[in-house]
């Protein structure tokens, strides 16, 4: 069984790597401070096989890479009780946890300090700006009446554009690395970049486009799947500037979309498509660097020095 704070039994757990010896070893990974806020993935939709696997997994990869740290999960259309919990249960669980801690601390006589600062530390689950989604996020922050920081979405990031293009070239849709001298026979000349959220998310992951088109030397071009027609004209675009084989790159980690929606798009525009995003390592890395930034660790403080 799955929790909101670890994988379900007989998935895999990243570990931290053991310490290697020598010289030229790598610097131990630093550990979550004492008492540092939770960090809480909120995730698109419902908790699904697919939705809970992607966010235990990217969790997993944050915890290799800060050992120590309190990591749990909010599904914005998850249960009020029970195991999948939404994102304000989890929320109000996670405070009212440091308020027990810290009263049986007081009981027993330990000189501790009132809690204070954020208990929770909020990380979207989304790529980019989806406006509807993010009011839902802010909303359930105020309705658990808990002290917790939003961070913003994971992009634009050249991370991302890494992903994007390891998902092209698993579908067979780009060349892996271009300084290989092989060739794809069935590699796109021109990318069109999927993302929701409207004008502003188009225009945000154009940024990544940007990195995306440099990494490919193909023309990228965002357009909005929740924007009817908006991704066959941005595929007739491209083919009127002179790409023949397109390819459709979503620019979404997965839940934010129903799964057959990238599908019929892609009909539309007549062209193939890659995979989302999905649990990508940079993915949990970003993921943990938002949560990283929000409460600007430093190194002395990574390494365990007491955050209130």
């Amino acid at each position: 069984m799955s929790s909101p704070t670890g994988p379900a039994s007989g998935l895999p757990v990243r570990m931290p790597r053991p310490r290697q010896p020598g010289r030229h070893r790598r610097p131990e990974p630093v550990a979550a401070p004492e008492g540092a806020p939770a960090l809480v993935l909120a995730v698109p939709g419902e908790p699904t096989t697919v939705t809970r696997n992607l966010a235990e997994e990217l969790l997993s990869i944050a915890r290799s890479e800060l050992p120590g740290l309190d990591a749990r999960i909010g599904y914005l259309d998850g249960d009020s009780e029970g195991e999948y919990l939404t994102l304000d249960a989890v929320l109000a669980r996670t405070a009212a946890e440091r308020t027990a801690r810290y009263e049986l601390a007081v009981a027993a006589g330990r000189e501790v300090a009132a809690p204070a600062g954020p208990v929770a530390v909020v990380v979207p689950l989304l790529a980019g700006p989806e406006a509807s989604t993010m009011r839902r996020i802010r909303q359930a922050l105020v309705d658990s009446h808990a002290a917790a920081e939003l961070t913003d979405v994971l992009g634009p990031h050249p991370l991302l554009a890494e992903a994007l293009h390891v998902r092209l070239s698993e579908a067979g849709l780009s060349r892996a690395d271009r300084a290989r001298l092989f060739t794809v026979t069935t590699a796109a000349d021109g990318i069109v970049l999927a993302t929701v959220g409207g004008e502003e998310a188009v225009q945000a992951a154009g940024i990544t486009g940007m990195l995306l088109a440099a990494r490919l030397a193909v023309p990228v071009m965002a357009a909005a799947l929740d924007e009817e027609g908006s991704i066959a004209s941005i595929a007739e675009q491209l083919r009127g500037s002179g790409s023949a084989n397109l390819a459709l790159a979503p620019y979404l980690i997965g839940p934010e979309v129903a799964s057959d929606l990238l599908e019929t798009a892609a009909k539309e525009a007549g062209c193939a498509f890659a995979e989302p995003l999905g649990a990508y390592p940079a993915i949990g890395k970003l993921v943990l660097s938002q949560y990283a930034t929000a409460l600007g660790l430093t190194p002395a403080q990574a390494q365990g020095a007491p955050v209130h």
